[in-house]
């Protein structure tokens, strides 16, 4: 199953855009979340192989530069650290991501000059040059090196943004979160890892739409009661000066807690004030903290917070 957390901002979202659609259907934007999260998995996948295509243009520049008319010293006897790199060696000959681009039929056909532009302001960094440079390596240094790629130039590459937005109308608005599941991929990885082994590709489909159907109707079906409760606990605040997106957020943890029995309430807490961090105010933080807080508590004492399994009788 894909990273709740993820999950929840698709859901939040799709909360926002229901508020503001002016009696628009509900279940119209639930089918749009499916399907945002189908094309932003995509994306994932599409992002994931372009070290296998960084990887290759890398082996065919040594091999052009040994092939030159008056080939230096250097070109004939390159540094291979970065094509021996275990963890592109690895990314660009795995089965699994193989199979899932093959699935969804992606790739990078096309995309050469884009590709090559993108390989030589890579090659070019400072980093890049200190790691090839370097007379030792490590695991470590291979994987931070991966990770310099990926966030200092894939990530902010621009023409990766225009090559998204034509591709698709969800790509741009979420390379953000694709950004961030292959972060968390790369840095997953472990010594002796023959193939990915990722959460992100060991998907569940319907248990993702059982949760965000659950959270997003469940928001909505409560959201009367639960902005009540949150108006009664924001002292000096109206409920209807409250930022829109802490109250989503607030009535989305609500829900949550109420609903998921499984899941411990400091998590449901933990996941909503990082989501504010990024989609709400700079104040959100503290504020959606201290009446979520209070709630909780209640909800406890009351019994209408209820959790199952162990460990979680106390959370």
């Amino acid at each position: 199953m894909l990273n709740r957390r993820y999950l929840r901002i698709k859901v939040y979202q799709a909360l926002y855009a229901f508020g503001q659609s002016d009696g628009g259907s509900a279940a119209k934007i639930e089918k749009e979340i499916f399907l945002s999260v189908e094309r932003t998995f995509d994306l994932y996948v599409q992002l994931m192989l372009l070290f296998g295509e960084i990887h290759r243009i890398a082996g065919n520049r040594i091999l052009d530069r040994k092939q030159k008319h008056l080939p230096t010293a250097h070109d004939l006897n390159p540094v291979l650290r970065f094509v021996e790199n275990p963890i592109m060696v690895l990314l660009s000959e795995s089965k699994r991501l193989l199979l899932e681009s093959e699935k969804r039929r992606l790739g990078w056909m096309g995309q050469g000059e884009m590709l090559n532009k993108l390989y030589k302001q890579f090659e070019e960094s400072e980093e890049y040059k200190r790691y090839a440079e370097a007379t030792t390596t490590s695991f470590a240094k291979d994987q931070a090196l991966v990770l310099h790629l990926f966030l200092d130039h894939i990530s902010d590459f621009e023409p990766l943004h225009d090559y998204c937005e034509n591709k698709s109308i969800y790509w741009l608005e979420d390379l953000d979160l694709a950004c961030s599941l292959v972060k968390r991929s790369i840095e997953q990885l472990k010594p002796g890892d023959t193939d990915l082994a990722l959460t992100d590709l060991d998907r569940e489909p319907a248990e993702e739409r059982e949760f965000i159907s659950t959270l997003y109707r469940k928001t909505i079906d409560l959201g009367e009661e639960h902005e009540k409760h949150i108006g009664d606990k924001a002292a000096n605040w109206e409920a209807d000066r409250i930022a829109i997106s802490d109250m989503i957020l607030m009535k989305m943890a609500l829900a949550e807690v109420k609903v998921f029995d499984q899941i411990p309430t400091k998590v449901t807490m933990n996941e909503y004030i990082e989501i504010a961090k990024a989609y709400s105010t700079p104040k959100s933080k503290a504020f959606i903290n201290g009446i979520l807080d209070k709630l909780f508590i209640e909800g406890k004492e009351s019994g209408s917070i209820k959790k199952v399994g162990r460990g979680l009788l106390e959370n």
